[in-house]
């Protein structure tokens, strides 16, 4: 896993494909919270404080990645305008501030938790961009805490930004048919589990953290495919991958790794980029080490399975087949990246069992070798400096060539990038994908 950190990528590729839903719908007819105690989900909030409920509505505000849609770059927080560009026109998020006029200061807790559970809201229906589909599974008590911290917030007088879609996508009475066809009260599991750890993980990931809404692929009329959880969708530019134990195991991952990924956003399979960066930089790092657990536990399984090791490098025979991408990495990737591919701390990650090199499609290695990953700072004190993108520099079967080294070298994958497959992303990016 290495990346971009765009804050606004995250919220634009769930928008991207939810957005497709109103098609199919019209076909078919910085600092830390306090810590919250995973078996509080039972409680009402009743039984908390008010100062109690607002800290605990922060932490799950923060869980539940709200920022990143609701939040613009130099706006005010949750005074709403990020643009969410989609094949289907621009949606912007809202405001939810407690502004009577343009944010949710007239809400009741009762209109708050109807908006998540059902996606309906004192005066419309909303878009699946906003993924109710995957909060219909917070508990009441979590919903009124979170109404709670929102309420609390300094209002803020800025008008929402009318969505900008084409017809029939601006009707938004299709989407009452659309849940009433696909809208389910819990989503099937891609692991195993009973203990009160897989129990809390499965929460956290399932309805706060929303993870199948990048990581599970679309089915027909874009509803998820309950077949396929957490299995992997390529959404955006930089694809979701294959987060199933199964997935997860066979690029090396382990129940410590993943809680260290979430923590800062590094492990030793590499950095958070793409949607990833932006998930660690304004949410997971705000996790307990107890949820952090949880999530991990719920992600491989009571009973995970073991990390594969990696595969051996190219056989001797096949260096002369990889010497030209050899020579490319030398010369453009090895000052970084190590000579070797072992990194350099502060600078560049580990080419060596690097996760993104380690996976069967070399989908999101070509796309970063082609865009670059901007400068990255992690929580801490940890920081990546920025790799340029080689789309100007290199040929497609440069490229090409670079690729199966990198997989046949330090990944165990075989060497069967194509040129074409380089070019055919190459073109993707070159019409704003």
């Amino acid at each position: 896993m290495m990346s971009q950190p765009n804050f606004l990528r995250h919220a634009r590729t769930k928008l991207a494909t939810m957005a497709a839903l109103g098609a199919a719908l019209l076909a078919g007819c910085g600092d830390h919270a306090a810590p919250v105690d995973a078996a509080a989900d039972q409680q009402p909030a009743t039984k908390l404080s008010p100062a109690d409920q607002i800290a605990r509505g922060r932490y799950l505000v923060r869980a539940a990645d709200c920022t990143a849609c609701h939040t613009s770059a130099q706006g005010a927080p949750f005074a709403g305008g990020v643009e969410l560009a989609s094949p289907f026109g621009t949606f912007y998020g809202t405001n939810i501030t407690p502004d009577k006029d343009h944010g949710i200061g007239k809400w009741s807790a009762d209109d708050f938790y109807k908006s998540l559970h059902d996606g309906v809201t004192p005066d419309k229906h909303l878009y699946p961009a906003m993924p109710y589909t995957s909060y219909r599974g917070l508990s009441r008590g979590d919903t009124d805490a979170m109404y709670a911290y929102l309420m609390q917030l300094k209002p803020v007088a800025v008008a929402n930004r009318p969505h900008a879609l084409s017809f029939p996508y601006n009707m938004r009475v299709a989407l009452v048919g659309w849940n009433l066809l696909f809208l389910k009260d819990q989503l099937p599991d891609a692991s195993t589990g009973q203990t009160p750890a897989w129990q809390r993980g499965r929460y956290l990931s399932n309805a706060l953290g929303h993870c199948a809404e990048c990581h599970t692929p679309r089915a027909m009329f874009g509803r998820l495919d309950s077949a396929k959880p957490l299995a992997g969708a390529a959404l955006g530019r930089v694809a979701a991958l294959d987060i199933t134990p199964t997935g997860l195991a066979a690029r090396g991952w382990t129940g410590a790794d993943l809680q260290a990924f979430f923590a800062t956003g590094m492990a030793p399979q590499g950095s958070a980029y793409g949607e990833m960066f932006p998930v660690v930089h304004l949410s997971s790092q705000y996790l307990n080490k107890a949820d952090l657990t949880a999530m991990s536990t719920y992600l491989l399984g009571d009973q995970p399975p073991q990390p594969q090791p990696l595969k051996p490098a190219a056989a001797e025979a096949d260096v002369a087949r990889f010497k030209p991408g050899r020579q490319q990495y030398l010369a453009v990737c090895a000052g970084c990246h190590g000579r070797e591919g072992e990194g350099k701390p502060h600078v560049a990650v580990a080419m060596l069992g690097n996760s993104t090199v380690r996976n069967a499609d070399p989908h999101n290695l070509i796309v970063s070798m082609l865009d670059g990953i901007e400068a990255q700072k992690f929580p801490g004190l940890e920081s990546m400096q920025d790799m340029p993108g080689f789309a100007s520099r290199l040929s497609d079967t440069e490229l090409a060539g670079l690729a199966n080294y990198l997989r046949a070298s330090y990944g165990g994958q075989p060497g069967d990038v194509s040129a074409d497959k380089v070019k055919a992303l190459r073109a993707e990016a070159g019409k704003g994908h």
